[in-house]
């Protein structure tokens, strides 16, 4: 009753939305929707790291269902074509528009910018349960352009909720690629009491494109990395509900297997495993967890002088993943490297209720009740530290994102043209008008001409 005290026009029951998702951390989690007029039903995968609404729009060896907008009434194209291209795999589509509805989640329907799929590389994956993907982040990632409204900002502006989202993912210690039928749950507009225990702890989303948040330090075993606070921010951290494991980057990555080697149990342990191009088992009656360390990462509090830290247990980041015969569970490592950036996905946020509070720029993280294992907790925050050990900011001044890159590659594109159409003026122009050189005027390397062209 209280989480709906806020709300006497009734378009928000959070209770309605409490276990609205299926998946795992392995193929992701997933929400069902109906598109279109009748309803087309197709499950959508929950994604925080990016900002299109797509569907499949043409059949696929690998997706089970696909929306079909010529049977759709309400379908109206926009006439625009859309790429998007993702860590993994990627999708060529056109823009539409079209009305949704959520059978757990909001009440009502909606208009909202859609685009159907219709070519894809390594997007749709075999055994993978869901036919589109939702993108919850910000304007500044959505394709072509900006300009092209969000899923949940259209959801903000039509059902005037308020702008605040959170997401539970209740997939700790089971299978990664198991039956698919994992609890979870989307709460749109926002946060409801029985998906946490404890407090909130809030973090400043320091920019709005991803949910780019700041990070201090990571602790394996208690044990400090003792790197330079601006390396975990390399180029940017942020939370992504869809990407599967904890990425890290290269040198972060390096430290905290070889910290997790010394201080684990397991005195020789295979390269390939840290690597994940292959799996470690045990016999179905161990639980390895107890050899591996728990993992902390500190994240810098609203108070900028505070920190706070959020702890997994290694049943989160050792996930069982196959049984070979009757006797042997084999399990993968659930945190990679990275070239561009820390991410904390699904191996982090299956610990965890977090809230994406948009409307106040921050990131909430809250112990999840569904991530325990015997009755015991997998997770845990703990909080207020002092942040004078840390540089006062570790995340770096200059962001290149995408869009600034964008503009960067058209004003060189201008500017090239402008280049080319002068020297297509000046190689025009009649011989008599041109400057007739003496041998002083030779262009040699020395000449500032060649010391300064573009190269």
């Amino acid at each position: 009753g209280l989480a709906l005290a806020s709300d006497p026009g009734g378009t928000l029951n959070f209770l309605a939305m409490v276990e609205n998702l299926q998946g795992d951390s392995g193929r992701g989690y997933y929400l069902e929707m109906l598109i279109g007029t009748p309803p087309q039903a197709l499950n959508i995968l929950v994604d925080t790291g990016s900002s299109n609404f797509a569907v499949a729009g043409v059949p696929d060896p690998d997706v089970t269902s696909y929306f079909n907008p010529e049977l759709s009434s309400t379908y109206r194209s926009q006439g625009i074509e859309v790429t998007v291209k993702y860590s993994q795999g990627s999708w060529t589509g056109v823009l539409g528009t079209d009305v949704i509805t959520m059978p757990k989640g909001l009440y009502g329907s909606y208009t909202i910018n859609i685009a159907t799929i219709l070519e894809s590389e390594n997007f749709f994956l075999p055994g993978v349960k869901w036919h589109g993907i939702l993108g919850l982040a910000y304007d500044a990632l959505a394709k072509p352009s900006s300009s092209v409204e969000t899923f949940f900002d259209s959801l903000v502006r039509q059902a005037k909720i308020p702008n605040i989202f959170s997401l539970q993912m209740c997939g700790a210690g089971l299978p990664v690629s198991g039956s698919g039928t994992n609890g979870g749950s989307l709460v749109l507009g926002g946060i409801e009491p029985s998906l946490y225990t404890g407090d909130i702890w809030y973090t400043p989303i320091k920019e709005e494109w991803y949910y780019q948040v700041e990070i201090l330090k990571l602790e394996v075993g208690g044990q400090n990395l003792q790197l330079d606070c601006r390396e975990y921010n390399a180029d940017k951290a942020i939370v992504d509900s869809g990407t599967t494991l904890l990425r890290l980057p290269e040198k972060v990555f390096s430290a905290v297997v070889q910290a997790i080697a010394r201080t684990s149990l397991i005195q020789e342990f295979s390269s390939e495993f840290w690597t994940g191009t292959q799996l470690a088992c045990w016999d179905r009656t161990e639980k390895p967890w107890s050899l591996f360390p728990k993992l902390s990462i500190y994240l810098r509090d609203e108070n900028s002088s505070r920190s706070f830290r959020i702890s997994i247990l290694p049943q989160l980041y050792i996930q069982p993943i196959l049984v070979i015969g009757d006797n042997l569970q084999c399990y993968r490592f659930g945190i990679s490297s990275s070239t561009n950036a820390l991410v904390i996905g699904a191996t982090v946020m299956e610990g965890f209720y977090v809230i994406f509070d948009r409307a106040q720029r921050r990131v909430g993280f809250a112990v999840s009740p569904c991530a325990e294992a015997d009755g015991s907790p997998l997770s845990e925050i703990e909080g207020p530290f002092t942040t004078a050990d840390v540089a006062s900011n570790c995340v770096s001044s200059v962001s290149f994102h995408e869009p600034v890159l964008w503009i960067a590659s058209y004003a060189l594109m201008s500017l090239c043209g402008i280049i080319l159409l002068v020297l297509i003026v000046l190689l025009l122009i009649p011989p008599r008008c041109q400057h007739r050189y003496t041998d002083n005027d030779v262009v040699n390397d020395e000449s500032s001409l060649v010391r300064h062209r573009w190269k």
